[in-house]
């Protein structure tokens, strides 16, 4: 026995373990910032073969809701490449931070200290470039965030809606446990009764049983 539990145990050691790639889902970012807090704005382009080696390059370009001249002028204000982020000058300098995945799955970057001028409309560029020998398409993909700053934050109405009803479902619950104890308890206690009256009406048939045993014995 000890035997063979040596060779399972080789065996067990001997298979390759193989980590899981964590999964890649491609959610749409919030569009609601709050004055003077940090707010992410969600990139995500997932690729379906990660395995692929990919050099990637990230534009993030911002152009604001009020015209200068007339005109609205689109910003280049973040880049990041080769696993080095640029922060460029502009209105958002010192206050951009990278805030994507490993994998380079999750390209997002984080606005600080928001503020109202930072309402507008927000371009993620994403150009990758696979290598499959001497062949290296190339893969571009662009995702737009039309971002409002706002002074305070506002409650999701559906929030509000979910929140009523796991109240009111809660104190449902709780009444229908109450009913089902109480119907419970009632039809133990009959239960009792019930057995109760059965025992007593045995002992009382035991005992007129008994009277007539030593009637018959006297005679």
């Amino acid at each position: 026995c000890r035997e063979t539990s040596n060779y399972f145990d080789y065996r067990f050691r001997a298979l390759p373990v193989q980590l899981s790639r964590p999964v890649c889902v491609d959610v749409p970012s919030d569009t609601e910032a709050v004055l003077g807090n940090s707010m992410k704005l969600t990139c995500i382009s997932c690729m379906k073969r990660e395995e692929v080696t990919a050099k990637t390059r990230v534009d993030w370009y911002f152009t604001p809701n009020t015209e200068e001249n007339g005109e609205l002028n689109r910003t280049h204000i973040y880049v990041f490449e080769d696993f080095v982020a640029k922060p460029l000058d502009g209105p958002f300098k010192d206050r951009l931070t990278w805030n994507g995945s490993q994998d380079l799955q999750d390209v997002s970057i984080r606005v600080l200290n928001v503020t109202f001028n930072d309402s507008g409309f927000y371009q993620c560029h994403i150009l990758r470039e696979f290598k499959f020998g001497f062949f290296e398409p190339s893969f571009f993909v662009e995702k737009n965030i039309t971002l409002t700053v706002k002074e305070k934050a506002t409650q999701d109405t559906a929030a509000i809606y979910s929140e009523i009803m796991m109240y009111v479902l809660l104190v449902f619950l709780t009444f229908w446990l109450l009913v089902e104890m109480v119907y419970c308890y009632r039809k133990i206690s009959k239960s009792d009764e019930q057995a109760q009256d059965t025992r007593e009406r045995e002992e009382e048939r035991m005992s007129q049983t008994g009277k007539q045993a030593d009637r018959l014995k006297g005679n």
